[in-house]
């Protein structure tokens, strides 16, 4: 199945290792992993900065999501019931 992570971009769930909330940005780990990530390219920006709610980390990439991650969470849980 896949997730919809807002703008035009989904991603497999297979695919997705965390859905994490974009104030953990003000923990100093986090806010180096964004920049080292940012910096070697794998961060992909769905919209501008300022609709950020969460990011996405995935196999490959690093979503920065207009959409919360509890609403990204209950989406990827709703396909759990089929």
């Amino acid at each position: 199945m896949f997730l919809h992570l807002g703008g035009d971009v989904v991603v497999s769930k297979e695919d997705i290792i965390a859905i994490l909330d974009v104030r953990t940005r003000q923990a100093p780990i986090t806010r180096e992993f964004i920049e080292i990530a940012r910096d070697e390219g794998f961060i992909k920006n769905i919209y501008d900065q300022e609709k950020e709610k969460s990011f996405v980390i995935t196999t490959r990439d690093i979503y920065m999501s207009p959409i919360s991650c509890v609403t990204l969470k209950k989406r990827a849980e709703s396909f759990l019931d089929y």
